[in-house]
């Protein structure tokens, strides 16, 4: 499984630090989020999403919608994107 993080608008050491070191976006966000000093609470208020919501996506739920994974990531300067990693294998 591979996760890319790119960050959004600004590289800064943190953000890159903690993708490099996070292997799941429930590792990454609950990495960040520490690291920022917030609560569960505080990054649901923040984010705009429910507390529920961060609650599962740092327990690793695999099903999560990706316009919601993206206000919480959009907080540390990163958002999830859609990456080709092979393009030839349906070409043949």
């Amino acid at each position: 499984m591979f996760i890319y993080l790119y960050p959004k608008r600004y590289k800064t050491h943190n953000v890159e630090k903690a993708i490099m070191q996070a292997s799941s976006i429930s590792e990454y966000v609950k990495q960040m989020r520490k690291q920022y000093g917030l609560t569960q609470v505080d990054l649901s208020e923040k984010s705009g999403v429910g507390l529920r919501f961060v609650r599962e996506m740092e327990q690793g739920k695999k099903t999560l919608r990706m316009d919601k994974v993206n206000q919480v990531l959009a907080l540390f300067g990163a958002e999830l994107v859609a990456v080709s990693i092979n393009t030839n294998k349906f070409s043949e």
